[in-house]
């Protein structure tokens, strides 16, 4: 991923460094647990062994194999005792196992970050439960609500991708030690256990010669359906912000230019970022996909895609939190002109606690439809008031103070927003 939106902690799991530590960690934790072999002197210089990625890089241009490359450095720098380095082992082995190393710790980042995000919209909507502001449906106006219950909603969305990516990445902390097309002839499945759980693994029940890729498919869907969450909540600001509606506007910080020509502008362009590398995530996730099928015990056509969409994937998830973060912190609520743009229908929102009280005192549904929708088309189109449309229809006899209540619409919000303990901090 470009440095533009890569942050320095995830991007540092990702680097060559990183993948070949990683790599080291699994050859480490293999010569451990040989039983017959190393002595502890060899097992000291095994420890003690390091590489470099240039070293590892003119490696591999004679052997046109990076892991082959990896493996023949480390086993110099350990001396003697580098026999014992990849013993037993084929590639994948190192592979895979230190994958799961690294997709391990792009988790413990990430799903702390999704779930102080759901918290954080749980907050805010608790903050704004009795900001009034109109419902759309279609992009059109329908009923009150509350700007509080439209966050809670983001809110519980957020919970739900954090709970799923939780699981994604913890099945993902899977491994193999199997050996050549996973038959576990050379070294045998308590040594594989012995190997992992050294590393913090869980080992993969029948693995052929790979981990199966359904796994890391599972993740890119969770981290794309986390994504397409983040951009729906970044959709919503979008719209919110256009000038004709100005209800809420992302942060915009002191010094910052909207645009190079018009310095009148102020562009909801961190929401149209979340909107714009979401389409990515969701990419990367049908790649993903398409890696699920391998010939036979393996092939290597999910390892080039995978160099790129894992890392990416992670990376541009972590973000998007962090942007989505920014916004909900700095978002600013225009409590006011949301009361403002409930007034555009001239009550013609109302119709349906219209349509209810007639309906309620006696008038048959459809008759009652009819001069509902007659009277609030016309307060809408003329801008005349609905309720004063009402009170001028000899047909109706109602409590007008007590339809036209907002209080209404949002007076079930506070026990709805209760539901949210269901989200920690």
């Amino acid at each position: 991923m470009i440095a533009r939106y890569t942050r320095p902690e995830i991007g540092a799991i990702w680097t060559d460094e990183a993948r070949f530590t990683a790599m080291r960690d699994v050859e480490v934790a293999a010569a451990e647990a040989l039983e017959n072999g190393p002595t502890p002197d060899d097992l000291d210089a095994i420890r003690a062994a390091v590489f470099t990625v240039d070293a590892i890089n003119e490696r591999e241009k004679i052997t046109d194999h990076d892991t082959a490359a990896f493996v023949d450095v480390l086993a110099a720098s350990a001396g003697p005792a580098g026999r014992w380095i990849h013993y037993g082992l084929t590639s994948s082995d190192v592979v895979d196992t230190g994958l799961a190393l690294q997709l391990q710790r792009a988790g413990a980042l990430l799903v702390p970050a999704a779930r102080q995000l759901a918290w954080e919209l749980a907050e805010k909507a608790r903050e704004h439960a009795e900001t009034l502001c109109v419902g759309r449906t279609h992009g059109v106006h329908a009923e009150p609500t509350s700007f509080g219950l439209k966050l809670a909603g983001y809110a519980m969305e957020a919970h739900r991708h954090a709970e799923r990516l939780e699981r994604a990445f913890a099945q993902a902390a899977t491994a193999a030690i199997s050996g050549a097309v996973g038959t576990y002839a050379t070294l045998g499945p308590a040594y594989e256990e012995r190997v992992l759980s050294r590393l913090g693994l869980k080992a993969e029940p029948i693995s052929t010669q790979v981990v199966p890729r359904d796994r890391h498919a599972e993740l890119l869907s969770a981290i794309a359906l986390a994504g397409a969450g983040l951009e729906r909540f970044a959709t919503e600001i979008r719209h919110l912000q256009r000038t004709e509606v100005r209800e809420v506007e992302e942060p915009f910080r002191a010094g910052q230019k909207g645009s190079s020509a018009m310095p009148h502008k102020r562009n909801p362009v961190i929401c149209e970022r979340i909107c714009g590398l979401a389409r990515v995530l969701r990419g990367n996730a049908q790649v993903g996909l398409e890696n699920v099928a391998l010939w036979h015990e393996r092939d290597i056509s999910h390892s080039s895609a995978e160099r790129i969409i894992l890392p990416d994937s992670t990376i541009l998830l972590d973000q998007l939190l962090a942007l989505s973060l920014r916004v909900v912190r700095g978002m600013t609520v225009h409590a006011d002109r949301m009361r403002a743009n409930l007034e555009l229908t001239s009550g013609a929102l109302f119709s349906q606690r219209v349509l209810l009280a007639l309906v309620a005192s006696g008038m048959q549904r459809d008759d009652a439809y009819r001069i509902v929708q007659r009277l609030a088309q016309q307060a809408w189109d003329t801008q005349t008031p609905l309720r004063s449309l009402l009170e001028a229809e000899p047909d109706v006899s109602l409590d007008l103070d007590e339809v036209f209540d907002y209080g209404y619409y949002v007076r079930f919000v506070p026990e709805a927003l209760e539901r949210l303990e269901v989200i920690h901090g």
